[in-house]
């Protein structure tokens, strides 16, 4: 029970970060020259790895795979049917998305220079797809929040 409760406030907390990218955080790089919103980007790249973001992002991974494992022993009680579709819109919304389209546009912004035409280039094209993304990891985040937190109160409820 306390693995659910972590991965539904985790999913939350997730969906939190990737809303304020969707919402403001994007918006503001694109009214940047391209060289400075490149910039900013590379480096809010780099700081995005470290121990609290990626403990959150994969920690609440992991407690989803947890929880999908453990539903062959409980797939009778209530709520199960929540919980795994909660789990595993997580997993394939935030983390398979994250790793399948996320980060390899980071890593292409990576790679160029802030201040060159292909950089301004690709910045035009990131911000767009990026984006997009972002959309669907919020959106799938969230949705995973609130179907693990059904699937709480299914288990909770005598």
């Amino acid at each position: 029970m306390v693995i659910h409760f972590l991965a539904a406030i985790g999913c939350g907390v997730i969906a939190g970060v990737f809303f304020a990218f969707s919402t403001f955080v994007m918006s503001a790089l694109a009214q940047l020259q391209p060289r400075e919103g490149i910039a900013a980007m590379q480096w809010i790249n780099l700081t995005a790895i470290n121990p609290l973001f990626m403990g959150a992002l994969f920690g609440t991974g992991i407690a989803c795979l947890f929880l999908v494992g453990s539903l062959l022993h409980k797939w009778q009680q209530p709520g199960m049917i929540y919980l795994l579709l909660g789990s595993l819109l997580y997993l394939i919304g935030a983390v398979g998305v994250t790793i399948v389209f996320n980060v390899p546009l980071n890593d292409a912004l990576a790679t160029v220079k802030p201040d060159s035409p292909e950089g301004a280039n690709l910045w035009s094209t990131y911000l767009t797809n990026w984006t997009r993304w972002n959309h669907i990891r919020t959106v799938t985040s969230l949705a995973a929040a609130i179907l693990l937190s059904i699937a709480l109160g299914a288990r909770s409820t005598p």
